[in-house]
């Protein structure tokens, strides 16, 4: 019999979403931003929440479903993430349970009947299927608490994962105008932001921003060409034994790496959409449930991975823009603990990516976008900045002081004084009227007698040809710092025209000197600065380690018994909290951090004797 979660109905709706997060998920506290968006969701209102990977999105829905009548219906767009989410939400005690290709047809009609009877407090359905008009006549007639679209930048046609069905999913507010909707992402720049609320129908929606900022991520970019030679190096150094991913640019990338990295005793696995629906769902499989697996993919893999201790993730080629890099690099340290990325590149990314822009059958107005994404990715790569400053402020937001958490902070570029170049840029800018793109000014300072050159009367200015002492790439990136430092500002409206800005003047006038970066050179990497859990468990005592050793191996055979990842019986961080506070009694444990009644009453008591019979043997 389906058992509904055990609530209070005394006090008001965020009294009981509150008394929720503690007895159900284990919590006491809220993070940042979630518990203005709980109270919205519960009063009824309709949310916009742009929340980073590792934030907590997931619970500012699944808590309303719980409080509020009816079941929460979850749009997602993968199999793995409702997968995922069912069986945690299980574990705790949550009737939940997902609706996609992989059940047979008994198993969907019974959970129809369960959402019919109001018996299941959260359902996961793909796009597809809930725009059929069987599953939208089954919400219309039964009790739904409220809508939750994940991933919501799959909506827009100009991002990096443009799913059409998404755009489709304004019926929602047009056949359940009465049931709250909340719409979920950790990527989208202001243009996507808009699309969403305009596609979905969300203009009156609560918007809720939290920062970007992942400070338990580093961010290191290493020099052009290092290639898998670099990758192991950099695995074997300082994440060996720890799981991650790889993402690679082709199939064939993504099987030769993987095969080359096992003959070097790396557990790795490919994963491409080349492979079928099966062997996907096996590897896949593979790396959630063991420790110590490296996916090496395409960006067929990753978006709804809830798998909270990958400790890196890598890039074997560049990425297509800053927001599908920040997507998959947010794919590590979802627990909060120390995790890393790593990305090397050739030219040849450039040329390809460059060349798929240009072939693409995309109409001129998202070519120009996309190759502006492309031109802040590449801002990003040669900056001698702080790598998460020059992130951060590509999404609107100013971290005030450099992180001291990236390559550039932790081993400062060396850096050329290209002031003279600069000042010929910047020259070339006024000159021609700041009504040109990047290939235009360059053209001129080439000297290239192109028709368009030739056409404005460029051949005859000041400017032309006086920059023959770089080559076309060298005078690209420079117009790209320009742009990243505030010297050059982009004119959307006349089709990527550079313009000055007042931060130009004093480098003009000699007043201020322009340095870029030299070529980077590899920093000097010990095993002894390795990162993620290890670095957290090496603060530790002897004792509390060999505890933590015991609870993982205990976590690792119930994981087993149950056929569950083991982040699902319990994540890295609340074993430690054992390890260090040893409860010895089950109202003790359940003080921690993460664990609420029902973990309290499956997996309580082998907790607290496993923690007896430690401290018998140390004492």
């Amino acid at each position: 019999m389906d058992m509904p979660v055990e609530v209070s109905p005394a006090g008001s709706p965020m009294e009981r979403a509150r008394e929720m997060l503690r007895r159900v998920f284990g919590h006491e506290t809220f993070r940042p931003l979630q518990e203005e968006i709980v109270s919205a969701l519960v009063s009824g209102e309709d949310v916009f929440a742009l929340m980073p990977t590792g934030g907590g999105k997931s619970l500012c829905y699944q808590l309303p479903a719980l409080v509020r009548p009816g079941v929460g219906i979850v749009i997602s767009p993968l199999i793995a993430l409702m997968e995922d989410q069912v069986l945690a939400l299980t574990e705790l005690g949550v009737r939940a349970a997902f609706l996609n290709s992989t059940l047979e047809w008994p198993e969907v009609c019974e959970i129809e009947n369960r959402v019919r009877r109001g018996s299941l407090d959260v359902l996961y359905v793909a796009p597809e299927r809930l725009l059929q008009e069987r599953t939208l006549e089954l919400l219309a007639a039964s009790p739904v608490a409220l809508f939750a679209i994940d991933e919501a930048h799959c909506v827009s046609q100009w991002g990096h994962d443009f799913r059409p069905e998404y755009r489709q999913l304004r019926i929602l507010h047009e056949r359940f105008a009465d049931v709250p909707r909340i719409a979920l992402t950790a990527t989208a720049d202001a243009r996507t932001r808009r699309e969403i609320v305009q596609q979905l129908a969300l203009e009156g929606a609560r918007t809720f921003v939290a920062s970007f900022d992942r400070p338990n991520i580093r961010y290191t970019i290493a020099p052009e060409g290092m290639g898998r030679t670099g990758l192991l190096r950099f695995i074997e150094d300082r994440h060996g034994g720890e799981s991650g991913i790889v993402y690679c640019l082709s199939r064939k990338q993504a099987d030769e790496t993987a095969d080359w990295l096992r003959q070097k005793g790396v557990a790795a696995l490919s994963y491409h959409a080349g492979l079928s629906a099966t062997e996907r769902a096996r590897r896949q499989r593979r790396f959630l449930r063991e420790e110590g697996i490296v996916m090496v993919a395409t960006v067929a893999f990753g978006m709804g991975v809830d798998k909270p201790d990958v400790r890196f993730v890598a890039h074997l080629s560049l990425p297509r823009s800053i927001e599908a890099w920040y997507q998959e690099t947010g794919r590590a340290g979802r627990d909060g603990d120390p995790a890393e990325t790593w990305m090397t590149f050739s030219m040849r990314d450039v040329t390809l990516q460059r060349r798929f822009i240009e072939e693409s059958p995309a109409p001129e107005e998202q070519k120009r976008i996309q190759r502006a994404k492309l031109d802040a990715l590449l801002a990003l790569v040669e900056t001698t900045r702080c790598r998460r400053q020059v992130l951060l402020e590509y999404f609107g937001e100013t971290l005030p002081e450099p992180c001291g958490n990236c390559d550039n902070c932790l081993a400062p570029p060396a850096t050329e004084d290209m002031t003279v170049a600069a000042q010929k840029a910047l020259s070339n800018v006024y000159r021609t009227g700041e009504r040109f793109g990047a290939t235009h000014l360059v053209d001129v300072l080439l000297g290239r007698e192109t028709e368009k050159v030739v056409a404005a009367g460029h051949d005859s200015i000041s400017t032309f040809g006086i920059g023959t002492e770089l080559n076309a790439s060298a005078w690209r990136a420079l117009y790209r710092q320009l742009v990243i430092r505030g010297l050059l500002e982009v004119d959307d409206e006349r089709f990527g025209a550079l313009c000055l800005t007042e931060k130009a003047l004093p480098v003009l006038r000699g007043e201020e000197s322009f340095l870029m970066r030299r070529q980077p050179k590899q920093a000097q990497r010990r095993r002894s600065e390795r990162r993620g859990s290890a670095t957290v468990e090496a603060a530790m005592s002897e004792d509390d380690r060999a505890l933590l050793k015991a609870l993982k191996a205990w976590r690792l055979e119930e994981a087993r018994t149950r056929g569950v990842p083991a982040y699902v019986i319990f994540h890295d961080s609340t074993l430690r909290d054992i390890a260090t506070l040893r409860p010895h009694s089950l109202q003790a444990l359940s003080t921690i951090d993460g664990i609420g009644e029902k973990k309290l009453e499956s997996h309580g008591a082998e907790i607290v004797a496993i923690v007896r019979s430690h401290v018998g043997e140390a004492s």
